[in-house]
């Protein structure tokens, strides 16, 4: 720690404290969504289930830029949800950290929610039907089976979603822009050195970082799912 702080400079190193903050925050609280998400598409068959699959990997199609703007016309201050939400609990987010959260949370649900979906779906539908005819209620195999069995994709899911969430620009920005110590997570500053005649050494910094970030990222979901699925097999 102290030699990447060494390493950075003061506007880089904050930066990067954003980042993981947002990451963090955006990968809690949409990874029991997630969860939920992916089950209903996995076991659930239910009229508009091919429009929430379409809804739900929106993101990734559409450019970052149009999903910032959505997200700014509808949590903006003048927003529906938005207004709404400082009115009523004094919740913040358009050109704060909280947005860029919100912005990172939705550009990688899409990966999270695929990565837990592929993990149920693979789940053998004998075992819950088994327990079922147990006597198990739904709710009770749904906790007690399925997610325990779907675990590795869980982890997986929360990982590449977190890593995702670090590299968020083009929804961020729009949304929430670039404010120094309030939105300016890696990508942003990157950007914003980039503008800058004397930023290409502070750009390069931050490029390593995100680069060594995403491969820890992937190399350490792929790891933590095996040993989560030897678990499983031996439990």
């Amino acid at each position: 720690m102290t030699a990447a702080a060494n390493w950075l400079g003061p506007e880089e190193w904050q930066a990067v404290r954003l980042s993981l903050r947002v990451a963090a925050w955006a990968t809690i609280a949409s990874l029991p969504v997630a969860v939920l998400t992916a089950y209903a598409l996995a076991r659930w068959s239910f009229w508009g289930k091919s429009v929430l699959n379409g809804v739900v990997h929106l993101p990734l199609i559409l450019p970052p830029v149009v999903t910032g703007y959505i997200l700014l016309r509808a949590f903006g201050r003048r927003g529906v949800f938005g207004a709404w939400l400082e009115q009523s609990f004094g919740i913040v987010l358009s050109f704060h950290w909280t947005g860029a959260a919100l912005a990172a949370a939705v550009m990688a649900f899409p990966l999270t929610v695929r990565a837990i979906r592929l993990s149920i779906e693979a789940i053998d539908q004998r075992t819950l039907n088994s327990a079922a005819s147990l006597g198990a209620a739904p709710i009770w195999v749904f906790v007690t089976i399925t997610l325990p069995l779907a675990l590795p994709g869980i982890i997986a899911g929360a990982i590449l979603g977190f890593a995702k969430a670090l590299g968020e620009f083009g929804a961020t920005i729009t949304f929430v822009g670039a404010i120094p110590a309030q939105t300016q997570t890696i990508p942003s500053a990157i950007y914003v050195f980039l503008q800058s005649p004397d930023g290409g050494q502070g750009a390069l910094r931050l490029v390593v970082l995100s680069v060594l970030i995403a491969m820890a990222a992937l190399i350490a979901s792929e790891w933590v799912a095996r040993r989560a699925s030897a678990w499983v097999r031996g439990a």
